[in-house]
């Protein structure tokens, strides 16, 4: 899809980050000697495994929620999701007063289905390998009478995910690059809509696993492609298609895509683990392998990287960095 206005705005950014102000925590940016080092470069890191729900999700479910009028929040919320955006979305309707049913596939990480549980939410499951979880969200909602907030097809969500990036440049300034995980393109569509605001020079870098390219396959053919559902460990971009509200933000303001295999996120998170002493998931630790394995290329001098989530059990966690699969 083609707009001529952009369905978010850098002023749309700045009014969820007044509206998330004291609710979503503002996470830390690290530094690292020996990453800069090792990358040939100024990294500027924004964990947002310490954010709520421990991912950056909070910010586009909350800001999302939020804008429900009294009506929709008495009826209650739905939403689908993989997990993270799951736990938000359980964690806005509980901290707005209200009920949530989330759409899980059936092999989410168990971690991520009893944090949501605990939040409060009922769980539905589906395959995802089979199952359309947009149609089935949207039958979901439907038939309960709920306000859907999807996980990136929405431009309020995608205007709270860009917080983190706003956040990021007013505490690191001007950066030459920017390196966020892409699934379906929500986090990078806000990303990409402050950055090139601010800055309109930086360098706007996304990263997929190798088995989930659905982003850089679309972007190379100008058009929104589909892959079949991708077999990846960085299980918050098994994604098969791009969003479409995103991919049109995307397609104006991304640069490139780069590709890591899963081998370099288990090394990736291995390395936050025992350099950066922070736990991240797979998903979260791509932008990270991109840098260490030289995947986006010779990078500018300095580069801000977003962390996206660090929702992993201890068990999957030491499974992974031990090696096996």
């Amino acid at each position: 899809m083609t707009t001529t206005t952009p369905p978010v705005t850098l002023d749309d950014v700045r009014d969820a980050a007044a509206r998330l102000k004291g609710v979503a925590h503002r996470t830390p940016v690290l530094r690292s000697r020996t990453l800069d080092a090792l990358v040939g470069a100024e990294v500027f890191l924004k964990c947002e495994n310490f954010q709520r729900v421990g991912a950056f999700k909070f910010r586009g479910a909350y800001n999302a929620a939020s804008r429900l009028t009294p009506e929709q929040l008495a009826r209650g919320i739905a939403a689908y999701s993989s997990g993270n955006h799951a736990q938000a979305v359980a964690l806005a309707a509980r901290e707005l007063g209200t009920t949530a049913v989330i759409l899980m596939p059936e092999d989410a990480p168990r971690s991520k289905m009893a944090a949501t549980a605990g939040y409060g939410a009922e769980i539905v499951t589906y395959d995802r390998y089979t199952g359309d979880r947009t149609a089935l969200g949207e039958a979901l909602a439907a038939e309960r009478g709920l306000a859907l907030i999807p996980p990136y097809e929405h431009p309020h969500v995608i205007a709270g995910q860009g917080t983190a990036a706003l956040e990021l440049l007013e505490e690191a300034g001007e950066l030459d690059a920017l390196v966020t995980p892409v699934g379906g393109g929500g986090l990078m569509a806000g990303s990409a809509t402050v950055a090139k605001g601010l800055y309109p020079g930086v360098r706007m870098i996304g990263v997929e696993p190798e088995a989930g390219d659905d982003t850089k396959r679309s972007l190379e053919a100008g058009r929104r492609i589909e892959i079949p559902v991708p077999r990846t460990i960085a299980d918050g971009q098994a994604l098969h298609t791009p969003g479409e509200l995103t991919f049109s933000v995307n397609r104006r303001l991304v640069d490139e895509i780069a590709l890591v295999g899963d081998e370099e996120i288990r090394d990736a998170m291995r390395f936050a683990f025992e350099r950066l002493k922070i736990v991240v998931e797979p998903s979260g630790a791509t932008p990270l392998a991109a840098l260490l394995n030289g995947r986006a290329g010779e990078l500018p001098r300095r580069v801000g990287v977003i962390i996206s989530g660090g929702n992993i059990d201890a068990e999957r966690f030491a499974r992974l960095c031990g090696g096996a699969g």
